[in-house]
């Protein structure tokens, strides 16, 4: 059974979706963030959260879906509801913050950002550091790697897609900016226990 806070965030995401179905593009333009225009997410700051609920299509909540119930599942489990939503929240707000900051001062593509990923990079960064030697499989290529070798390894090739502007239509400095927010998060949300310093 799934714990509260991931059944939650899974309920809320699929229920965002159907209304994304029902409104369409009014749902985003009121809730999806806007990096290209700091003044409108000055004046609609709930954006900086709201736009993790929505996706661009059944494939992209599929895959957040996923992150959330692979990673979020376990991590609920030894941090509590309350520990995780810090940790999920920080990343979503850190991670647009980011993509803002990285189109104002880049000039990199102002298309509006919609999507989880940033909450489950911060659930995947918070996942390395509780069980930093626990396997986690790539879908492709399928290769076995140690959750903190998997991290390291995904927030380098984020960083040199973001960088090069390869696999344009991603929000890659968001994706790295929730991975940094999950991080802050777990070092300074709160003491920790000695099991979540275990080597698992």
């Amino acid at each position: 059974m799934l714990p509260p806070f991931v059944q939650w965030l899974i309920i809320a995401n699929v229920g965002a979706f159907l209304a994304q179905g029902a409104l369409g593009a009014q749902l985003v333009e009121w809730f999806a963030l806007w990096p290209g225009d700091p003044g409108a997410v000055l004046s609609a700051p709930w954006t900086l959260l709201t736009y993790g609920f929505l996706h661009a299509g059944v494939t992209h909540l599929l895959f957040n879906m996923l992150g959330l119930w692979m990673f979020g599942s376990d991590l609920e489990r030894v941090w509590g509801a309350k520990r995780l939503a810090l940790g999920y929240f920080s990343g979503v707000a850190i991670g647009a913050l980011a993509q803002v900051f990285v189109v104002v001062a880049f000039g990199a593509s102002d298309a509006p950002v919609i999507g989880a990923s940033a909450g489950v990079f911060a659930m995947l960064a918070g996942y390395a550091i509780v069980f930093p030697n626990r396997i986690v499989m790539l879908l492709i290529p399928p290769v076995p790697l140690p959750a903190r070798v998997f991290v390291v390894l995904y927030g380098a090739l984020e960083l040199v897609l973001g960088v090069t502007g390869t696999a344009a239509g991603v929000a890659h400095f968001a994706h790295l900016g929730g991975m940094a927010g999950g991080w802050i998060a777990y070092r300074f949300g709160g003491r920790m226990s000695g099991r979540w310093r275990g080597r698992r």
